[in-house]
């Protein structure tokens, strides 16, 4: 028997037993059930998150506001300065 011939064998059996399971009334458990799962093995996972302290939620925010102003500033002064020397240079190409 060659190797392929014995993989379809065992490929055949396996569904045979899938059938098996499916007909001794084994499915899957219904909606609710699986919600309720799902909300069980939530709260379990966020008991286990280390949550920050109100001191370390501060400093983020604050570093996050000071970040933005920064970048605010940073984009505005590039702004103007393009906005200048495209000003420029159309001043100086309409007196040509």
């Amino acid at each position: 028997m060659s190797e392929n011939e014995k993989l379809e064998q065992t490929a055949a059996g396996k569904s045979k037993a899938e059938k098996a399971a499916k007909k001794d009334g084994k499915s899957k458990p219904g909606v609710f059930a699986r919600m309720g799962k799902w909300f069980r093995e939530m709260k379990s996972e966020l008991k286990k998150v280390q949550w920050p302290t109100w001191k370390q939620t501060f400093n983020n925010t604050m570093i996050v506001i000071v970040c933005c102003v920064v970048v605010g500033i940073c984009i505005g002064v590039f702004d103007t300065l393009a906005e200048r020397i495209i000003t420029a240079l159309v001043h100086f190409f309409q007196s040509i």
